[in-house]
């Protein structure tokens, strides 16, 4: 590991103008950011403590909806009543990722900025675009069973790793930030990027941007109906081939509104619009499920090794909406995704 400077900030204007700097970056949990500095992936040259800012409060907002503080421990908010009871598609997403003891250290803020689980971009003898722009992407021709169907470039196939962001995607979530020209709110939908030209940028935040809350709307409609399913390798502490975060708003036995968003299969939490309006006004089934399921994967795209997930993709999605429609399992006790 390089050499850097480690600083705790004594309130939020420091630390704006500390991050104004470059190679400077803000740590939490550092779940995910002191593994890439350990595998030669990132370099700061400086990393400030942002724990004592004050961004850890849960609590209802004026409008209804709910606010997550961005340093806000990824346990306490799938734990917190107000997120279980009103927006259980969250918790059972952040219960599916990670491991508990990793839950009790990763921040919401932090999850939000995960990096790639991609092999080549982690190791450092090998190329990779997303780590040295225009180095190459060997993924598209290598290892790529884990890698994206959805929304790729001849520059990147990587996957977003997260869970959580999935839900939050499903949700239409808005990330706040502050920087020291002030603060601005970013749409769930906007925040992270797809590889396109430029894969180095995961997402859209701008130089010296902090991430303070995340908002949620208000989602009552939802919470009766709906499931996060997780397809992986093994039950434990392992990251999605394909995840769903499905949710529906059911009124006698047809379909109001629809969510669904999916993971592992995009450099982002991938989610179609049209998809859902599809549904609205259908009865709960299996060829309205399946056509909605066929609009989402529209344009997927295999790479050899990854060619099952166009398959597993298009089931899971019709399994998700089927587990929906029965209802939602609340997170209770020793329930499975704690195990993960």
């Amino acid at each position: 590991m390089n050499p850097f400077t480690f600083t705790q900030a004594s309130d939020v204007d420091a630390a704006l103008a500390r991050l104004a700097m470059p190679g400077v970056r803000p740590i939490a949990g550092g779940t995910n950011l002191l593994d890439l500095m350990k595998e030669g992936v990132m370099h700061p040259g400086e990393l400030v403590d942002i724990n004592g800012l004050g961004f850890d409060r849960i609590e209802q907002d004026a409008g209804g909806g709910l606010r997550l503080g961005a340093l806000a421990r990824n346990a306490d908010t799938a734990y917190h009543p107000l997120v279980r009871e009103r927006y259980p598609l969250l918790s059972a997403a952040i219960l599916a990722g990670a491991s508990p003891q990793l839950r009790n250290m990763a921040t919401n803020g932090g999850n939000l900025l995960q990096r790639t689980r991609c092999y080549y971009f982690y190791d450092v003898g090998t190329p990779c675009n997303k780590r040295e722009p225009g180095s190459g992407c060997p993924a598209k021709e290598g290892l790529n069973r884990l890698h994206a169907i959805l929304g790729t470039s001849e520059h990147c196939i990587a996957t977003h790793p997260s869970d959580m962001c999935v839900a939050l995607r499903a949700l239409d979530a808005v990330v706040h930030v502050r920087s020291q020209g002030g603060a601005r709110e970013i749409p769930f939908a906007d925040f992270h990027r797809l590889p396109g030209e430029h894969p180095e940028r995961d997402n859209t935040l701008e130089a010296g941007e902090l991430v303070t809350h995340i908002t949620l709307p208000e989602a009552g409609r939802f919470a009766a109906h709906s499931t996060y399913l997780k397809v992986r390798e093994r039950l434990s502490y392992a990251f999605a081939l394909v995840s769903v975060a499905a949710a529906l708003d059911l009124d006698g036995g047809k379909i109001r509104a629809a969510r669904i968003a999916l993971g592992g299969v995009a450099h982002k939490p991938w989610r179609v619009e049209e998809a859902e309006a599809s549904l609205e006004g259908k009865a709960p089934g299996a060829d309205a499920f399946g056509a909605a399921a066929d609009i989402v994967l529209r344009g997927a795209k295999g790479y050899g090794q990854n060619d099952y997930k166009l398959t597993l993709a298009r089931n899971a999605i019709e399994q998700a909406l089927s587990t929906a429609t029965r209802g939602t399992e609340y997170a209770k006790g020793e329930h499975r995704g704690e195990q993960q």
